[in-house]
């Protein structure tokens, strides 16, 4: 086991306790995605404060942090030079991965207490990604529809579910056929903390989403799957194999490029999905539960309405005309 290097603070690994607390962490995710995100987190930590780049979180001393030292954690990734809510989401991996070593028995309550005793970062920034226009998805489309392989019926669909759900990427690759209620028009999805919410299709992304199940057949299994060089549709245990979430964000990236565009990522068709929502008059709370938010306070910072209104505010007023020489 590595000791973390913290500078003026190292911490001994001597007599390592039974069970990682890493493990233990990461095994309590209910999503692959989350346990991706977190994963990364820690290791980052890890190799920041033992000075190796290939280090893991695997087998650190967390259960002998206390506040001194995690203070001095918080200080070194705010040094970093990243954003305030990639710090945050740092802090919050370790405080998750003491709660385990605490509830392992490997560290006091109030150990644990004091060293998880930690102030987020604190900032105020302008919303991040981009704005997704429809002519951009028009274009992306005409791509989609110009490839005849079972790949453009299946993108087509992808985008027409991205666009009109404002699902998270790793949602849509995680839907099954059984997901799918095509009289409702809905897709029931599986969320963060394995939430379940239903989200509805307009008519224009239903017809796109039936002529690739036309494709793809209605054998139950994932609805959206990987397709060979071959046009062939990958299967796994007699049924269409799942994506991962970095495939659909693969996907897009693709077509954009082909169509011309410039990159948009699948969390700004989540960001453009809730805006013109917000837009349109629906209310915050039928935004929020339509994306899955746990706090209509995320889904309030998406709302593009004040900042119209102080543009429009700024319009209002006219430079003065200078007066002839």
């Amino acid at each position: 086991m590595e000791a973390l290097a913290i500078p003026g603070r190292d911490i001994s690994p001597a007599s390592p306790p039974s069970g990682d607390p890493y493990h233990v962490y990461l095994d309590s995710l209910a999503s692959a995605e989350s346990r991706r995100t977190m994963r990364g987190c820690l290791d980052r930590i890890a190799a920041v404060l033992t000075g190796d780049e290939a280090a893991t979180g695997s087998g650190q001393p967390w259960h002998l942090l206390r506040y001194e030292h995690t203070t001095r954690i918080r200080a070194i990734l705010t040094g970093q030079g990243w954003s305030p809510a990639h710090v945050n989401k740092h802090l919050v991996a370790l405080r998750r991965v003491m709660r385990e070593a605490w509830r392992l028995g490997q560290m006091t309550a109030e150990d644990y207490q004091r060293a998880a005793d930690l102030a987020n970062v604190q900032s105020t920034r302008l919303p991040s990604g981009q704005h997704v226009p429809p002519e951009l998805v028009a274009a992306a489309l005409a791509v989609c529809q110009d490839d005849p392989s079972p790949a453009g019926a299946r993108d087509s669909a992808l985008f027409a579910v991205l666009y009109s759900t404002g699902c998270r990427r790793a949602e849509v690759a995680a839907m099954t056929l059984g997901d799918y209620d095509s009289a409702a028009r809905s897709l029931r999805v599986r969320g963060k903390r394995d939430k379940e919410r239903l989200v509805y299709l307009t008519p224009e992304a239903l017809g796109r989403l039936e002529r690739w199940l036309a494709v793809r057949g209605r054998t139950a299994g994932a609805l959206f799957c990987p397709i060979s060089r071959a046009g062939r549709l990958r299967i796994r245990d007699g049924a269409p194999a799942a994506m991962t979430g970095q495939a659909v964000a693969d996907i897009l990236s693709r077509r954009l490029a082909a169509a011309g565009a410039t990159r948009r990522t699948p969390h700004d068709f989540r960001r453009t999905f809730i805006g013109e929502l917000l837009d349109a008059g629906v209310d915050l709370a039928t935004a929020q539960a339509l994306v899955g938010h746990s706090s209509p306070a995320t889904t309030a910072r998406y709302d593009r309405r004040p900042e119209r209104r102080r543009r429009e505010a700024v319009d209002r007023l006219r430079l003065p005309d200078p007066k002839p020489l």
